[in-house]
């Protein structure tokens, strides 16, 4: 077999390129996906536990305080949508309230209703104190829902709004 200059020409771009390719590259394995219980789970560590820091509590309805222990009880039945139903209506009677909100948000971040779970956290937080483990749930709510819809930037602002919600506490003799 004769090849011609003409097709020796057109075949060596082709074996150049052949031989500048570099071995195929091993697939970079995914980040493990991050449950919606892991998340929660992320939100209630966020809060702490001191006992040296305020956390003013205030009184309750008796009926949003009904409301919000079946809500309690229906997440411990592992029941997210009884769970929700019942802040809901909780809700309902006290829509301005910024525990309930917090709540409420969190029982999205299990339904996988990211924005809604940041959205009512942000309620919480423009309507509830801006110290304490409230204010840390209401951050690593607003981290968590970020996180779950890809925005790493804007996540890492909302964690670094956890810092402004820790104040010394008062030392107690």
């Amino acid at each position: 077999m004769n090849a011609s200059p003409r097709s020796l020409a057109a075949l060596l771009p082709c074996l150049l390129l052949a031989a500048c390719s570099t071995a195929p590259q091993q697939p970079v394995p995914a980040a493990p996906e991050v449950t919606p219980a892991q998340r929660l789970a992320a939100v209630q560590a966020a809060a702490g536990a001191a006992d040296t820091e305020l956390d003013v509590r205030p009184l309750r309805d008796p009926q949003v305080a009904d409301l919000r222990e079946r809500a309690t009880a229906a997440l411990a039945a592992g029941q997210v949508e009884a769970a929700a139903d019942a802040l809901n209506q909780a809700l309902l009677i006290v829509p301005d309230d910024p525990v309930v909100l917090q709540e409420r948000a969190e029982v999205a971040l299990l339904q996988a209703q990211y924005d809604r779970a940041e959205t009512l956290a942000r309620r919480a937080y423009d309507l509830g104190s801006r110290v304490g483990p409230m204010c840390r749930r209401h951050w690593a709510t607003i981290e968590q829902s970020r996180l779950a819809r890809g925005q790493a930037e804007n996540a890492a602002s909302a964690k670094a709004q956890l810092a402004t919600c820790t104040v010394p506490g008062v030392q107690r003799f």
